[in-house]
């Protein structure tokens, strides 16, 4: 079990009439993968959904469903150690824990790079986004939210967490 707070938090984006809408989706789904997978499949949205989990100060996942496709990306491999979401998505990946022993000291995101590359926002910009060691989670997923033009529907839906 992990000591899920108030910064952990799970949202869904999606389209609607030509603009970005934005949901909060319970907190537990930040702890639970396939869960994650089906709420957002239920969810309305010309071209698909977009889910963005941020758990803790450590790390964000984003989840994007575009008809029968599921695309994952995680912000930071080394966060599998210690969080069952983390753990989930490597194992949806097929990617294999990181041994404890290993040099951890990089961030390393894993998964699909180009999850938003026809949104706009390149593997090297999601890079450079996940890599910022001096930016939290919330503040990584609101940089992906300009970059692909739902940063006001997010920030209200997260303002509305406080």
């Amino acid at each position: 079990m992990t000591d899920s707070d108030t910064t952990d938090f799970a949202v869904v984006v999606f389209r609607e009439e030509s603009k970005w809408e934005t949901e909060l989706l319970p907190v537990a789904l930040s702890e639970d993968l396939d869960g994650l997978i089906h709420a957002l499949r239920q969810m309305p949205g010309i071209g698909g959904t977009i889910g963005l989990v941020a758990v803790g100060d450590d790390f964000f996942v984003a989840i994007r469903i575009l008809g029968a496709e599921v695309l994952v990306f995680l912000s930071d491999v080394t966060a599998s150690l210690d969080w069952p979401l983390a753990r989930q998505v490597l194992e949806f990946l097929d990617i294999d824990l990181p041994d404890e022993d290993d040099d951890l000291d990089q961030v390393l995101p894993v998964g699909d790079m180009s999850i938003f590359a026809d949104l706009g926002l390149d593997e090297m910009e999601l890079g450079a986004i996940s890599g910022d060691l001096d930016a939290y989670p919330d503040e990584m997923l609101l940089s992906i939210g300009e970059k692909l033009g739902f940063a006001i529907p997010l920030e209200r839906a997260l303002d509305s967490l406080v």
